[in-house]
């Protein structure tokens, strides 16, 4: 098969014109068996058969409803991206004095650190993607994991354990690479890397805040990038690959605001990945021209129209004129509509219900049927 073929038939299979983040709202039999867990109440292997029978019932919903693309809604993982980091040998988790700090909200205390040679050894994660793509059937499995980039922005690195940014990359990249091949050969054809790191170039003070760390930001930007095309450079041509760009989501508050527009060239221009999911559900994302540097025909563009933030459905009219106003820049069919993020990026999930979160993605869908039938 040709590439030019291949990069067709991308463009009919994924990213959807109707399509999600990936994680959802843990119900509450899975959260009481978590804290179960915890206190030793059951096994590990009890709580696994819960997770199991839950992720079975998500991926049902996900097909009732009309999804194309189904994931496990992240019930395995309390965060969307500790657990997966913790999973690289050389990296630990760690308990810290306090957690990460929301719009007025902190997490619970968690961290993670370098602690030797980062590499990929077996990543327990691949189990995940199995049992999902058995369940899936002949659903696409969906599958996402952090952005390399999160390890930079998240981690704390032992003194002697790497000497510069650099060093650290080379290995991360090979690992990534590893775990990638790991789970294309387990069937995985739909892979999204989630990224918080990019918001952080979004403001003055987001760079502010870099270069208080002794860093150039416009070097991290460049590393960033490097990271990220290194890290799926060796991926097969019928792997699909996207990338979520978020500014911060939990207990439906957020973590950074500004425009795309500082860091474009680099995110709409450089970044060699097949789609983008991008946040546009307020004010704080700003508005669409940064698009005007997306110079490639077969770059999928998710507009994040929807927020996972709140229950109330947006006027599916002002939505339709939103997307109209996106196409100015890139082609109507280029374009694709979701909810900005996750439902649940860590396991206490957003403030609505169930209920409300699959309303969400109905009018997603709907919507999405309407312009692009």
């Amino acid at each position: 098969m040709t590439l030019t073929k291949i990069v067709e038939e991308r463009a009919v299979r994924a990213p959807f014109k109707g399509d999600h983040v990936g994680s959802f709202l843990r119900p509450e039999r899975l959260k009481q068996a978590r804290l179960q867990k915890a206190k030793g109440e059951i096994s590990e292997q009890e709580l696994r058969q819960v997770e199991d029978e839950e992720i079975v019932k998500l991926v049902e919903k996900q097909k009732a409803v009309g999804l194309e693309a189904v994931t496990d809604g992240d019930f395995r993982r309390s965060w969307w991206h500790f657990d997966f980091l913790e999973g690289l040998k050389g990296v630990e988790g760690f308990q810290t004095d306090k957690g990460l700090q929301f719009e007025g909200v902190e997490t619970k205390a968690r961290g993670i650190k370098v602690t030797g040679k980062v590499e990929c050894k077996d990543h327990y994660m691949i189990e995940h993607f199995k049992f999902l793509k058995k369940v899936a059937g002949d659903t696409v499995a969906k599958f996402t994991i952090p952005s390399p980039n999160m390890l930079f922005f998240r981690a704390g690195i032992e003194d002697g354990v790497y000497e510069s940014d650099e060093a650290l990359i080379e290995d991360l990249v090979v690992a990534y690479q590893e775990v990638i091949q790991a789970l294309y050969d387990e069937g995985c054809r739909y892979l999204q890397i989630d990224d918080t790191s990019w918001a952080t170039f979004f403001s003055e003070e987001g760079r502010a805040s870099i270069e208080a760390k002794g860093k150039d930001s416009e070097k991290m930007a460049k590393l960033c990038a490097k990271a990220v095309n290194e890290s799926i450079a060796k991926r097969p041509d019928d792997l699909l690959l996207t990338m979520h760009i978020c500014r911060g989501n939990f207990k439906s508050t957020f973590m950074t605001s500004g425009s795309y527009e500082k860091i474009s060239e680099t995110i709409f221009g450089e970044l060699n990945v097949d789609g983008l999911f991008l946040e546009f559900d307020d004010e704080r994302s700003g508005g669409f021209e940064p698009l005007r540097h997306v110079n490639r025909s077969d770059l999928s563009i998710v507009l994040g129209l929807i927020t996972s933030k709140s229950g109330e459905l947006e006027d599916a009219e002002r939505v339709k004129a939103r997307i109209a106003e996106a196409s100015d820049y890139v082609p109507l069919k280029q374009l694709c509509l979701s909810p900005q993020c996750g439902f649940a990026s860590t396991e206490e999930g957003n403030l609505l219900t169930e209920e409300e979160q699959w309303e969400k993605v109905q009018h997603v869908l709907e919507i999405s049927r309407e312009v692009w039938q």
